[in-house]
């Protein structure tokens, strides 16, 4: 990013110090934009795996970085809609992928996550010099050089801002989804495996946005218990 060495001398000595970001350090010689992307829903046993492509400009870093982005699996639910509120009104671009249930199903939820990741780069309207991809494993046949970083999440603000709006985003399509399939106690789980959620696949099966491909969502139903 051309200009990061720039907006880093104009961020507090004390931010600095502390930070570990790498956007602050081995990729501040990068010239061009930088896309994070990042991926939600994996583990769950309902709806999508979604993911989030964000490129952000160099003065949003130590904006973001001061909003304490690092800490966001410990946020709220209303902090985490208003760091995505801002994370888009800050990003030079920002789009969302996923792939459905019966992707997840027919190709494993691993090619389904890369594949959700692919579709979000791809919706970029502007093509990023770098991809910063969570995790181990690149996205298949992506044109766009990446970098994969192993807890990316905690450590380049780009990721952690896909984290984040991609989390917010699902966790919104599962609210709306929530009325519809209302025995699943979606509103609390978002889709994950808690207790009142697997009982309620004992009690009643899987719904047609269940992921068959996983276990939990094989059981059969208990007749007349």
């Amino acid at each position: 990013m051309v200009e990061t060495q720039q907006t880093a001398a104009d961020c507090s000595p004390a931010l600095l110090e502390e930070s570990s970001w790498l956007e602050f350090s081995t990729l501040s010689e990068i010239s061009g934009l930088v896309a994070g992307v990042d991926e939600v829903g994996r583990g769950a046993l309902f709806g999508p795996v979604v993911a989030a492509a964000v490129i952000l400009p160099d003065y949003a870093l130590p904006k973001l970085m001061a909003a304490k982005i690092k800490d966001s699996k410990k946020l709220s639910s209303q902090r985490r809609t208003q760091l995505a509120q801002q994370i888009c009104g800050l990003a030079v671009d920002c789009k969302i992928g996923f792939a459905s249930t019966a992707e997840i199903d027919k190709i494993n939820i691993l090619q389904a996550t890369l594949l959700a990741m692919k579709r979000a780069v791809l919706k970029l309207k502007i093509q990023p010099a770098l991809c910063l991809v969570d995790g181990n494993q690149s996205i298949k046949d992506l044109l766009v050089p990446q970098q994969t970083i192993v807890k990316g999440d905690e450590r380049s603000l780009a990721i952690a801002s896909a984290s984040i709006v991609a989390k917010v985003w699902r966790d919104e399509l599962i609210m709306r989804l929530a009325s519809k399939y209302p025995m699943y106690n979606l509103e609390r789980n978002k889709g994950y495996g808690s207790q009142l959620h697997l009982l309620a696949l004992q009690q009643y099966g899987p719904s047609p946005l269940h992921r068959k491909s996983f276990r939990p969502c094989q059981i059969k139903v208990l007749d007349g218990e």
